[in-house]
């Protein structure tokens, strides 16, 4: 049975990178490459985009009345967001070493990249880094928090659970005495072979 998991586990992995690389070929379809770490378009790509840009007055303009309404709605949540951010940095700063729980690299999650388009007007780029951090934001607490749940409570949910974390498959099952006992001993054995000094 666990065999038979592993190997569709490893089918997924097998599938998720294929997905990826064809993410690839559209982007390069699209004229773009990354270039240290950073997307680079042909010149001639970039002056399309710019044409393509809707004018601030365009944009404002047509924007119906709920949405502007609804803006401060909307961006409030950064308050709990950033403190969100805060209070797990602090978090995982102080109790990842004594655990040797390596850190999570939040930088890995939270990317800005999109305002660089130039196809978007600039409150196109201030919604795009918004929605960058908190995405990013809600990506890095999970990734945090699924490394505390895998130290702490390896064990599956007795009822299927939708878009588990990575490391959610490799718990043990429930009601699954003996395995959960083997898993918490081999991933606290696992972590103290883990240098938890990376930092951000």
């Amino acid at each position: 049975m666990l065999k038979k998991i592993e190997e569709l586990r490893q089918h997924i992995q097998k599938l998720e990178d294929e997905l990826e690389a064809e993410f690839e070929d559209a982007r390069v379809a699209l004229g773009v490459h990354i270039e240290n770490g950073r997307a680079v378009f042909r010149e001639e790509v970039l002056q399309r985009h710019s044409e393509l840009r809707t004018s601030l007055l365009k944009y404002v303009s047509g924007a119906k009345l709920l949405t502007i309404l609804t803006a401060p709605a909307i961006y409030a949540v950064f308050v709990p967001l950033a403190l969100l951010d805060l209070f797990v940095s602090i978090y995982q700063l102080i109790c990842f070493p004594v655990y040797g729980i390596k850190k999570v690299r939040r930088s890995n999650h939270i990317v800005f990249d999109r305002h660089r388009l130039k196809y978007l007007n600039g409150i196109e780029k201030i919604n795009c880094v918004y929605c960058s951090y908190a995405n990013g934001v809600l990506s890095y607490v999970v990734a945090v928090a699924s490394d505390t749940e895998k130290y702490w409570c390896p064990i599956k949910h007795a009822r299927r659970i939708p878009n588990p974390h990575g490391s959610y498959h490799s718990f043990a099952d429930y009601g699954d005495a003996e395995g959960y006992k083997d898993r918490v001993a081999r991933c606290h054995r696992s972590y103290k072979k883990i240098d938890g000094s990376t930092q951000e």
